[in-house]
């Protein structure tokens, strides 16, 4: 889906059981700034996935499925989604088949906002709930290596598509919410997440080069964790190298400024699994 079939309405899925788009006065706010990032979308687009500032042996290592770490992770989240963890004895796989509920696409229209949880979710949550509602299961521990895996495999079915925000008027308040997130000021250091990735984007930081801050390649390989973590961990590493008190994961401030950034590179490619230094 396109930025500007996402902008122009397009129709595009919606909960299950087809229920009619709602759309609220706040929304105009979001469609207004949204108009803004979908301008972007152009052959000239100045926006930039965090691979392009990658050394050429860690693109390589992303490209080569044989050899980018994260494949690891992906092969594991496949066993997982096969299992029967619950009283339900039922798997992912059971639901999410070729032709019934696929999940090409599902993972590039995330954080959206969920009818049965009645708040915004990113992917690990909804996962979680589906653990909870269809398998009769325990849910995963967040950054749980099984969570991960599950997270990391569901995405990498969407590699290759469009980041596609959800259209929702209820989602409205979480991406406005996440801006202000985003461009406030925190932490003994006194910076925001808009210092760096916005004015300070290309130049190098402890001789890394800094990013654009766009989610491509989540979940992703970091050879500085030695393994998979979602964007929540690193908002959180983020949050902490400023000095600030990290959010919580699953937090309401968390899904807004993830919300913020999946708007921010609507259009762009998913890549995931990627790798970073």
């Amino acid at each position: 889906m396109s930025v500007d079939g996402w902008m122009t309405g397009t129709k595009t899925p919606f909960e299950k059981g087809g229920r009619p788009r709602q759309w609220a006065g706040g929304f105009a706010a979001f469609a207004i700034a949204m108009t803004g990032i979908a301008a972007h979308a152009q052959p000239s687009d100045p926006r930039k996935s965090g691979t392009e500032y990658l050394s050429p042996a860690t693109r390589a290592l992303q490209s080569n499925d044989a050899e980018n770490p994260a494949m690891l992770w992906v092969k594991a989240g496949e066993a997982l989604f096969n299992e029967k963890p619950g009283a339900d004895r039922k798997s992912c796989a059971d639901c999410h088949t070729a032709t019934v509920r696929p999940l090409k696409g599902i993972a590039a229209g995330y954080p959206r906002f969920s009818i049965a949880a009645n708040r915004p979710l990113n992917l690990s949550m909804q996962i979680n709930l589906c653990r909870q509602q269809h398998q009769k299961a325990a849910t995963l521990q967040h950054e749980s290596r099984e969570l991960v895996s599950l997270e990391t495999y569901v995405a990498h079915q969407s590699r290759g598509q469009p980041i596609a925000p959800w259209r929702d008027a209820r989602m409205s308040q979480a991406f406005i919410n996440g801006e202000r997130h985003f461009k406030t000021r925190i932490g003994a250091l006194d910076l925001s997440c808009a210092d760096c990735h916005d004015r300070q984007a290309g130049k190098q930081l402890a001789g890394n080069v800094i990013p654009q801050a766009h989610p491509t390649a989540y979940p992703l390989y970091r050879l500085e964790w030695q393994g998979v973590g979602t964007l929540s961990r690193r908002i959180r590493n983020c949050m902490s190298g400023v000095r600030a008190e990290p959010f919580a994961h699953a937090s309401a401030e968390m899904i807004e400024l993830e919300t913020y950034l999946a708007s921010r590179a609507a259009g762009m490619t998913l890549e995931t699994p990627g790798v970073r230094p």
